[in-house]
């Protein structure tokens, strides 16, 4: 059987309606801040005066927004459009990290949306134009930007398309962050799936500002969507306490040459954590050796494992990986700017309950598999190990095809 929340089937309320009663909804959100939104639908005859589906969905998106969207969570009368646009925008962290890459005078958003990056992007310049196809979201994104105190934005209800052809200044930026869902409502990956179509708009665009900044699907293979772009000068692999949100394709019409590939990984709070800049020839270029388990393990974050920098990051802080395939790293010395998790080893074993056991007081271990024939929950079920603790186990393949299992102490002063 399937079951479904009250708030799957309540279909949500109409944008047009959204702004014409919601003063009643802010007081009443504010009252039931806390409130479960399913159960205040189930109890919607009790507040007759009071447009309870509205409610309960702010209810929800609010709670959705305290951690995504801080700052917007903190300003009780902002209106959010949906859960939907909630969920695809970006978080506040990822927008204030893209703000802070641009400056200028003038900046276009071609892709509006719900305005989280326009928002930050105001921050940045003097005039922002904001566009967006859906005129009621519009409205709704133009009251919220009051709430918010944005005074240098103009909406602009039109299709990408449209306004472009319309627009005859020169800017200094336009961002494009194309919709990635299909006309079934599916989610698409590829640049020539998305809305607007970048490959086909990008003469047009390049006629009307001097830089471009793709946002696209963290999926997206990135060698591919350099070849296919073209005149991409700097790709960023942007990470939020270690997993991949989106990527950024910073373009400029005149460049021909090869990109450099930055891998970041921010805190929520948009600080950036660590760092790692190369680019695909040094990659290529790199020589790498293999050893086995030297006194420390390093494991990049999950950026830099996207961006594919398996061979330079050994060569920068002089690593030896333990296989091929396993994208593990050890050494004899600490490198404590290094971009991901660092751990001590203290065993290397086999995977053998009583061996194992012997290192773990408490039968507890987080455990982690890379190359490893077996997954974490085989492992925990054939060696009784539980969940927790202070100790990391990894089980991977060593340079001599060996299955081991390394136990470690993650080294608390590196979090990168």
């Amino acid at each position: 059987m399937v079951w479904f929340s009250v708030l799957d089937i309540i279909l949500p309320v109409p944008l047009s309606e959204k702004l014409t009663n919601f003063s009643k909804v802010i007081d009443f959100v504010q009252q039931h801040e806390y409130a479960n939104p399913q159960d205040l639908l189930l109890k919607k005859h009790r507040y007759p005066d009071i447009p309870v589906q509205e409610a309960a969905l702010q209810i929800q998106a609010r709670q959705k927004a305290k951690n995504k969207l801080p700052s917007w969570f903190s300003i009780p009368t902002i209106c959010y459009p949906s859960l939907l646009s909630l969920e695809q925008c970006s978080s506040e962290s990822t927008a204030l990290f893209k703000a802070q890459l641009l400056s200028g005078h003038i900046l276009v958003d071609l892709t509006g949306g719900m305005g989280v990056d326009t928002a930050a992007f105001s921050k940045q310049f003097a005039q922002v134009f904001y566009i967006e196809q859906n005129p009621e979201l519009c409205e709704v994104t133009q009251y919220n930007f009051e709430q918010l105190g944005i005074t240098n934005v103009q909406h602009i209800s039109a299709t990408s398309e449209t306004w472009l052809s319309s627009f005859s200044q020169h800017v200094d930026w336009i961002y494009i962050d194309p919709a990635r869902r299909n006309d079934a409502g599916g989610k698409v990956v590829r640049l020539q799936d998305c809305v607007p179509d970048i490959l086909g708009l990008k003469d047009i665009l390049f006629g009307k500002a001097s830089h471009l900044l793709l946002k696209a699907s963290p999926m997206l293979d990135i060698d591919l969507a350099i070849n296919e772009l073209k005149n991409v000068v700097k790709v960023y692999v942007v990470a939020v306490e270690n997993e991949v949100k989106e990527l950024l394709f910073h373009l400029v019409k005149a460049f021909n040459g090869e990109p450099e590939i930055e891998t970041v990984n921010l805190n929520k709070s948009g600080s950036t954590v660590s760092l790692f800049q190369f680019y695909r020839s040094h990659e290529g270029n790199s020589e790498v050796s293999f050893t086995l388990p030297q006194t420390y393990l390093y494991e990049p974050n999950a950026a830099v494992l996207k961006a594919g920098a398996f061979r330079c990051i050994a060569s920068t802080f002089s690593l030896n990986k333990l296989h091929s395939n396993s994208h593990l790293y050890t050494s004899e010395s600490l490198h404590t700017d290094f971009p991901g998790r660092i751990f001590k080893i203290m065993a290397v074993c086999k995977l053998d309950k009583k061996e194992l056991q012997s290192f773990l007081p408490d039968g507890k271990a987080n455990i982690s598999v890379r190359n490893f024939p077996m997954s974490v929950e085989d492992i925990r079920k054939k060696t009784g190990i539980r969940d927790g603790g202070e100790q990391y186990l990894f089980a991977t393949t060593d340079c001599q095809n060996r299955k081991i299992i390394l136990v470690c102490q993650k080294i608390e002063a590196i979090q990168k």
